[in-house]
């Protein structure tokens, strides 16, 4: 029954998108309705079967999850920040003379010194 349910929330689906292609001679408004108003009854459908109701709750113990994350605070973000900054302008910095170094090595080995 759950594979039925599934199947008529994705025709609900198409059926929005189909609409929003449809209704071209209307306004923006009408045609984007079309395709969230196709959302939300594929949505609504899906929410009755077992796959939308197990996903509803890990959505909900999600949400509690994210909850109990400690933030960092202004000063540890803008540490943080400086430290990516700086992290990435030593690799820069290291990459370039690699480079440099090897279109030496090549130009050495190809008889082009200079």
């Amino acid at each position: 029954m759950d594979k039925i349910k599934l199947g008529f929330a994705l025709l609900l689906l198409i059926a929005g998108i189909a609409g929003f292609y449809y209704l071209s001679d209307s306004a923006m408004v009408i045609r984007v309705i079309s395709v969230l108003g196709g959302l939300v009854l594929a949505t609504v459908v899906v929410s009755f079967t077992t796959q939308g109701k197990q996903f509803y709750a890990f959505s909900r113990e999600s949400w509690e999850e994210t909850k109990k994350v400690v933030w960092p605070n202004r000063k540890e973000t803008v540490q943080t920040t400086g430290i990516v900054f700086a992290f990435v302008l030593v690799m820069a910095m290291f990459l370039w003379m690699i480079d440099a170094g090897l279109l030496l090595a090549v130009k050495y080995l190809m008889g082009q010194e200079g």
